[in-house]
């Protein structure tokens, strides 16, 4: 069963994806498994963007199913407006209107229990889709992108994590940004969740929310603290209070920046960032469960 890893952070631009990609490129070549990266940022996919090597295998449309009132049969009762928790139906006995708004429905079906009526029917709507790529032998990408005007992102990400299958030896879910539904569907299933978080006022704030709701979800849960140096130490005595482990330190690198902008990843070759991510894989390697029967000399 692939063990699976779950990279958040508080806010955006803290290196949440520079994380994700790296790892994933790092553990596919230097511990030679196979890695399946799963991009949940269904707003704005761009982990496939570091792989251009990459071949495309599938893309499909994800399709929600909305429903509609027959106006010919609804009595009017209200009876499905009263069940819909999202307040997606509107309901004027009247004047006789009755409506369903698709861009709050759920798609929970509450409203197809409440009417006696039989007045409700169910049609597709397409709020994305997903694609799935792959890069060599051991590396898969897959990622949904929201339909623009959709605010499905839950519904989208539960239905992208469907589509991953348990053949790859790690799968790593670069999450959206922020503390959201979507972030905690992400999350459903996830053995380690690594928070990337910055040594500033701001990122450590951000960071505490995250830590909050990791808490609240009792998940496994450790710090990537990225820029190491750049800000202060108040990080620190903050991960202490919350009872956090530090799992890596990355320090800021101009080439590494310059080569991340322009979409290029390690080749392993004189690579100034190589030990702090040995050092992110050794401790997430220590909270799998197959740990003890690893052989380390070579790594």
């Amino acid at each position: 069963m692939a063990f699976k890893i779950a990279v958040v952070s508080g806010k955006g631009g803290t290196g949440k994806t520079t994380v994700s990609v790296s790892l994933s490129n790092y553990l596919q070549r230097l511990w030679g498994v196979a890695v399946h990266l799963v991009d949940c940022d269904v707003e704005e996919p761009n982990a496939a963007l570091f792989f251009s090597e990459k071949e495309k295998r599938s893309v499909a449309p994800v399709y929600q199913e909305i429903p509609e009132i027959d106006l010919e049969r609804c009595t009017f009762c209200r009876e499905c407006s009263t069940y819909c928790s999202y307040n997606a139906i509107v309901v004027l006995p009247s004047v006789k209107f009755a409506q369903v708004d698709p861009n709050l429905c759920h798609s929970c079906g509450a409203c197809l229990h409440a009417c006696k009526e039989d007045a409700l029917h169910l049609y597709q709507k397409q709020v994305g889709e997903v694609r799935h790529y792959k890069v060599g032998a051991s590396l898969k990408i897959s990622e949904a992108e929201l339909t623009i005007g959709s605010a499905m992102q839950t519904f989208l990400i539960r239905e992208l994590k469907k589509t991953i299958g348990g053949d790859s030896d790690m799968i790593i879910y670069d999450a959206p940004p922020g503390t959201s539904c979507s972030v905690v569907a992400t999350l459903s299933d996830v053995d380690l969740v690594l928070v990337v978080a910055e040594p500033t006022p701001f990122g450590v704030h951000d960071m505490c929310l995250t830590l909050d709701l990791l808490k609240e979800l009792n998940l496994p849960r450790g710090v990537v603290v990225n820029k190491a140096g750049m800000g202060n130490d108040q990080i620190y005595e903050v991960l202490e209070r919350y009872q956090t482990p530090v799992l890596g330190r990355i320090p800021f690198n101009r080439d590494f920046a310059h080569d991340y902008a322009q979409g290029l990843l390690s080749s392993l070759d004189d690579d100034p960032m190589l030990k702090w991510f040995r050092r992110i894989m050794f401790e997430i390697e220590r909270r799998m469960p197959v740990y003890e029967r690893v052989d380390h000399s070579e790594r």
